[in-house]
């Protein structure tokens, strides 16, 4: 026991769960590397919760994380694990870390890997949750590892589209990922000049935000567009449509303004690739702030980001929070796409 009572920390565990996001393996590299130069052992678990509940796991050491900062997925795998969200699956897992010697998890991931490492902290498996998802959907904190991959993934193939657009006056429609959160959508828009940007946490009016804003902008002598919708946008009704695809709003636009229209989806393609600076970062101080609190003996937490400082929540309180668009973000994106 250490000096204030609580269970001395020699082994932990890291995983990530969910969506792999850029970045997650600076996450990786700074809990291996934090817990070592403390004297811990770390043990890596393959293919997040799954991996847990099958005994996926081996010792880390120094050079196990060495040249992954720059590598996109995880080395560590992940992947969806329907079981762990039965009491029974959540026993298996900590049956397994107590087997295993794992006195505290690291999970990186969504909320949905955060209400995992919840149960397991409720079964007496100290957790620490850090928020990696590139649609930056976690309402505690304000960033999450691998947003900034993903928008710059995204504004780099969009100055492509423009190119074309721009040699043939057409519309690009751009469906981006987003499915309940469009910060991605509205990121991407300020950066590459959107004409509009339909996000799922404001209504919207096609006639009104797309339509007529392209003739106005064609009436003040611009001849090419970029629209960009978040995927979640795509499964609201239209009129007496049960939903429309980027292709269908594309075509109702052709069929509205005359502008040759296309429509393109960047799909699974924002998730991969180099991480960029701002999330290996961010990653690596989410990542040693996390080791630092199972040090002390602290679980059931999350890592967060609030006004550029790393914080920490109760997980029970931090997926209560409701996340919410930037309004003035929102604002200023449609005031200037005219």
């Amino acid at each position: 026991m250490s000096a204030n009572g609580k269970k001395e920390m020699k082994t932990i565990g890291i995983l990530t769960s969910g969506g792999d996001a850029p970045g997650m393996n600076a996450v990786v590299r700074s809990v291996t590397r934090t817990a070592l130069f403390n004297g811990m052992n770390v043990k890596g678990i393959f293919k997040g919760y799954s991996g847990l509940m099958n005994s996926l796991m081996q010792d880390m050491t120094l050079r196990s994380v060495s040249d992954i900062l720059q590598r996109g997925g995880t080395m560590l795998y992940s992947a969806r694990c329907p079981e762990f969200k039965d009491d029974a699956g959540v026993e298996i897992g900590k049956q397994n870390c107590l087997a295993s010697g794992i006195d505290g998890l690291v999970v990186c991931g969504g909320d949905g890997s955060f209400r995992g490492a919840r149960d397991l902290s409720l079964k007496g498996i100290p957790c620490i949750g850090v928020p990696g998802t590139i649609d930056n959907d976690i309402a505690s904190s304000e960033y999450t590892i691998g947003f900034d991959t993903a928008v710059r993934t995204v504004v780099e193939n969009i100055d492509r589209l423009r190119d074309t657009s721009q040699s043939h006056d057409r519309c690009s429609v751009v469906e981006v990922m987003g499915r309940h959160c469009g910060d991605i959508a509205l990121h991407s828009g300020i950066c590459c000049g959107a004409v509009s940007v339909l996000v799922p946490e404001i209504e919207f009016d096609i006639d009104r935000d797309i339509i007529q804003k392209m003739k106005k902008t064609m009436n003040s002598g611009k001849n090419h567009f970029i629209v960009i919708v978040a995927e979640g946008v795509t499964s609201v009704r239209f009129g007496d449509e049960p939903g429309m695809s980027a292709h269908q709003l594309a075509k109702y636009i052709e069929e509205q303004t005359g502008v040759e229209s296309r429509a393109t989806v960047l799909g699974h393609i924002q998730r991969g690739g180099t991480p960029s600076p701002r999330d290996r970062v961010v990653a690596s101080q989410m990542g040693h702030y996390a080791v630092e609190l199972l040090r002390k003996g602290i679980g059931n937490r999350v890592v967060a980001m609030k006004d550029n400082h790393i914080v920490d929540y109760d997980i029970l309180e931090a997926l209560e929070m409701k996340k919410t668009i930037n309004m003035e973000l929102y604002r200023t994106c449609n005031e200037i796409s005219i």
